[in-house]
């Protein structure tokens, strides 16, 4: 089910969604890599930028993290992703000064060795804790502390320059906007780009403007708000959660300017300075303390075939699992010949809690699917996969009482099912798109419920409670006319970006609120 007009920003989640975010991640970073490649080579930048030095410490941090990864894979058994490795080694690169020195080049390497290593031996349940480019370069000086006890390669974060400045805000929005964190990216700028500022132009008694040109251009903070912080496997489950994190890395990022207006020096743990680096593995640690991540077996109990393109999965787990109805679970399938897209997914929940554990997953299955998906159909009872996280903040109101609109495209009926297994009596209105009268799966589970089926061609047989409306697509005027009493309704989308972009401006006029999921398919 699509929308009738392409704004922009469906133009831009379909050319985004054509990618991995993996992929996404790594493509913009070489992106950037290459623009600060060839200014170096026009001579914005000189020593120690030389198109040498860079190209050198790029290539560097590229073999150890890639060999890294793979022997750690061998050492845990598990199937290393090397597209992480490759993102690693990338964010790093704009953590260091590039360098053609030898001993600095094996430093840099530790580095690169030192984040992977992290990825498996600083996890749980099979889930990194800390962002492996800020750990790599947190334990790096550490390290060189340790032996020496004098730093000699300590990362200066010069991502954050005048000229790059542009680059880096396009890509980080990028990154956020697939991601749909724009909000998270905004609360961290915010919050320690003011204390920042506010610590240069009281504590360091710059002019305002002087302190506001020395945050944006001297403090990485564009980069890590799109690059680092922003990473969903450090990130709690929660929105709300989220933001708090955010919130919390802010402050203590922005520290050493901010604690110069109590005229105190900078708190140093051994010689070791509240750095960016520690900042973001302090806010790694807050996110896992809110996510709690016990990690969950699931056996596949049997699956079946709702239609020609959908497939429900139903599992029941070894240990008590709890989950609120919308939420969803992330689901790790190692298998051979693993595509850019990786062996971790997650997918809406589609069964209500209960107490046996049992929990069902509905997905697409379209021609061109993923490895993962091949795996995961693949699966014969009696088989286990792990999730190593649920969550999500897609809820409804804990007043049973308030009427609602539920709005489904496609397999965004699937957080809905759950809803309405759950609580039957709600008084809500599910307008449902297909793309086909082929491809309407959960007929019979929703037969009691107040349906409005809007698709190119009627199927056959429909329950009583549904009514169908004939038209390729669904509008927020489509809608409106099909549900009058939309203004006592507080909405609720789920669906591909397109559909979800097409309504929810035309349904914030029309009802009490609106919230959105979406699913960017894979």
């Amino acid at each position: 089910m699509t929308a009738a007009k392409l704004d922009p920003r469906d133009l831009l989640d379909r050319q985004l969604g054509r990618v991995t975010m993996y992929r996404l991640v790594t493509i913009v970073l070489l992106a950037l890599a290459a623009v600060m490649i060839a200014y170096t080579a026009g001579g914005t930048f000189t020593d120690p930028f030389t198109v040498k030095a860079e190209l050198v410490t790029l290539a560097v941090l590229l073999v150890a993290s890639y060999v890294s990864n793979r022997a750690c894979g061998l050492i845990w058994h598990i199937r290393p992703h090397g597209e992480s490795s490759i993102i690693t080694a990338l964010l790093l690169w704009f953590l260091f000064w590039p360098t053609t020195d030898g001993v600095t080049l094996l430093w840099l390497a530790g580095g690169a060795v030192l984040a992977n290593l992290s990825k498996y031996a600083l996890a749980w349940r099979g889930r990194h804790m800390f962002n492996p480019a800020a750990a790599g370069a947190f334990l790096i000086v550490v390290l060189q502390h340790v032996v020496n006890r004098e730093t000699t390669v300590d990362p200066t974060w010069w991502a954050a320059s005048k000229t790059l400045l542009p680059y880096v805000a396009v890509g980080a929005f990028l990154i956020l906007w697939r991601t749909r964190r724009l909000d998270l990216g905004a609360v961290f700028i915010v919050i320690a780009g003011a204390l920042t500022v506010w610590g240069f132009a009281s504590g360091y008694d710059q002019p305002f403007d002087a302190a506001l040109k020395t945050t944006a251009y001297s403090v990485a903070l564009v980069f890590i708000a799109g690059f680092m912080l922003s990473e969903p496997l450090t990130l709690p489950p929660r929105r709300r959660q989220q933001l708090i994190v955010a919130a919390v890395v802010a402050v203590v990022i922005s520290y050493p300017q901010w604690i110069a207006l109590l005229d105190k020096t900078p708190v140093n743990v051994d010689g070791i300075g509240v750095s960016q680096q520690l900042a973001l593995l302090i806010g790694n640690l807050l996110a896992f303390a809110f996510a709690r991540r016990h990690g969950v077996t699931f056996v596949l109990e049997g699956s079946r075939v709702l239609t020609p393109e959908t497939r429900e999965l139903t599992f029941r787990a070894k240990r008590p699992v709890s989950f609120e109805p919308g939420q969803f679970a992330e689901l790790t399938v190692p298998h051979s010949g693993v595509d850019g897209r990786g062996s971790r997914r997650s997918f809406s929940i589609s069964s209500p809690p209960n107490a046996e554990g049992r929990v069902s997953f509905a997905l697409r299955v379209p021609e061109d699917s993923s490895s993962f998906k091949k795996a995961l159909l693949a699966l014969e009872p009696g088989d286990t996969v792990h999730a190593t996280g649920i969550g999500g903040d897609f809820l409804l109101p804990s007043d049973s009482s308030e009427p609602l609109l539920m709005v489904a495209g496609g397999i965004g009926i699937t957080p809905f099912l759950s809803q309405l297994r759950h609580e039957s009596s709600r008084d809500a209105v599910l307008v449902y798109g297909v793309s086909s009268p082929d491809e309407v799966p959960f007929v019979e589970e929703l037969a009691g419920v107040r349906v409005v089926l809007v698709g190119p061609a009627a199927p056959s047989g429909l329950p009583d409670s549904w009514t169908y409306v004939e038209a390729p697509f669904l509008s927020p005027e489509l809608i409106a006319e099909a549900v009058p009493d939309l203004a006592d309704r507080t909405a609720y989308v789920s669906g591909p970006p397109a559909m979800v972009n097409a309504v929810r401006p035309g349904l914030a006029k029309r009802c009490k609120s609106v919230k959105t999921d979406y699913f960017t398919g894979y």
